[in-house]
């Protein structure tokens, strides 16, 4: 007698709501390739956000430019050009928090504190899964990097429908770890820093783990093995996250959970902060593994990731490596031969000019990508295959988008228009590889995207004609 499969949602529980999922294994596959079509890939959706945008004849050297760190998913990934975002200019405010507000929600702002509707995300949430998620589940993951401050809607990219944040927004690793994984049930009168840093939250599922990696598991050898690099990879990312003091021997001594300031630090009165790439990227790729590791074992299934915020003011510094090569070396305090503000990356963007080279930000933006690419690709390899033989990157809607089609004040229309967009495929809901030029309000794309996803609720006003964007669907 066959035995059923393992569920995909098979969970190693502990004391204070901790819940760790376990990778796909070989007893969660479906034997068959119909079975496999009948297996329920769940529906997931992911706003991905990169602050200050890509100028628009950059967008038009495809891979050639800023857009190479893409070009190794360049088969599942669909760049999306010419989106306009002008209906959502608002006189009087200042274009970034405009277009930041714009990006998955095709709204201008609602005040300084709210959207001006839905997220594509949530209401995607809403249409699948109207009674909730599974037990367990966070029900949204808004997690991000970044430094700018001032406006919500210049971090934040997941709302509710009356234009409420979603979820609380998680800045820091450790944050988002006890969110993903729980809490160890520390009495929070004595001190939780230090009591935390004593103990993992792998202590409270150890005899889960023994189940199923000792003689009675029903698991063979390689998930058994499986398991055990799934639960270190959880300990390093703990680690990460916390320094935590009672190491795994022989390991190296671990940095401060978080180099980089947060709060009011992060955003001094607009005037910026001075930090080291290294500082930057090491940051942000422990908020991706654990964001991706979330997703991976099937925690979360809606949200959005920030990598730095729109306007972002940081003075960059340190060298820049793709694929082995040093490419460039970042000194914005230098290289614009000012202080404060006027010495932040930021100001690459308002000095574009089409006719010249505008080598810093075609750097920066390169970055941007590179690291971009980095959470995407965790989402694709070996740990992110599911039962119909396709990644979590191919089965989900991720989608990609930022602020601005230009970076110069002076011209609403050119600002809002051509905003970089690129899709997933959604479990083949949605054309991928290459570029669709689109010449379509964003409005339209985002409830055509909706469409694809079997939604009925639309973004935008009840009686606003839809013009479908038909070249983006499957």
């Amino acid at each position: 007698m066959k035995s059923e499969p393992l569920s995909r949602r098979t969970l190693l529980r502990g004391a204070g709501g901790i819940a760790i999922g376990l990778p796909l294994l070989e007893e969660m596959m479906i034997g068959s390739a119909f079975a496999a079509e009948k297996a329920g890939i769940p529906v997931r959706a992911f706003n991905v956000f990169f602050g200050l945008g890509i100028p628009a004849p950059l967008q038009e050297e495809g891979f050639d430019g800023v857009l190479e760190p893409l070009k190794p998913l360049s088969d599942k990934l669909l760049i999306l050009k010419e989106v306009d975002h002008v209906r959502c200019d608002q006189k009087g405010i200042n274009a970034h928090f405009d277009g930041s507000s714009a990006a998955f929600t095709a709204e201008p702002p609602n005040g300084e504190a709210r959207a001006g509707g839905a997220s594509i995300d949530q209401i995607i949430r809403k249409a699948h899964y109207p009674k909730g998620l599974p037990p367990g589940m966070v029900p949204t993951l808004i997690g991000g990097t970044f430094f700018r401050r001032s406006r919500v809607s210049r971090y934040v990219h997941s709302y509710q429908e009356d234009g409420t944040v979603a979820a609380t927004m998680l800045e820091k690793p450790r944050d988002v770890f006890d969110r993903v994984f729980g809490n160890i049930g520390i009495d929070r009168k004595e001190d939780y820093k230090k009591a935390r840093m004593k103990q993992s939250v792998l202590d409270s599922v150890v005899d889960q783990y023994q189940y199923f990696t000792g003689n009675r598991s029903p698991l063979g050898a390689a998930s058994k093995s499986r398991i055990a690099d799934h639960l270190d990879r959880i300990r390093e990312f703990e680690q990460r996250s916390y320094a935590m003091q009672d190491k795994v021997d022989g390991a190296p001594n671990l940095p401060p959970g978080s180099r980089i300031p947060h709060g009011g630090q992060a955003d001094p009165g607009g005037q910026g902060i001075d930090i080291t790439l290294k500082e930057l990227t090491d940051e942000w790729r422990l908020m991706a593994d654990l964001y991706a590791t979330a997703i991976q074992m099937d925690r979360t299934r809606f949200g959005s990731l920030t990598f730095l915020a729109a306007g972002e003011r940081i003075r960059l510094k340190g060298e820049y490596h793709y694929n082995g090569e040093k490419r460039y070396e970042f000194d914005d305090a230098k290289m614009r031969n000012a202080s404060g503000d006027k010495a932040c990356s930021h100001e690459w963007w308002h000095a574009y000019r089409p006719e010249k080279r505008n080598e810093q930000l075609r750097m920066h933006a390169h970055m941007k990508m590179r690291e971009i690419a980095y959470f995407l690709q965790r989402l694709d390899g070996p740990d992110s295959m599911e039962a119909n033989g396709k990644s979590i990157l191919e089965n989900s809607l991720i989608t990609i988008s930022t602020e601005s089609g230009d970076g110069r004040h002076a011209d609403v229309k050119r600002e809002l228009s051509g905003v970089f967009h690129a899709i997933t495929g959604a479990n083949g809901r949605f054309k991928t590889g290459g570029f669709a030029k689109l010449g379509a309000e964003g409005i339209d794309v985002y409830n055509t995207m909706l469409e694809g996803m079997g939604t009925k609720n639309k973004l935008g006003p009840g009686d606003r004609k839809h013009r479908r964007t038909p070249d983006i669907l499957a």
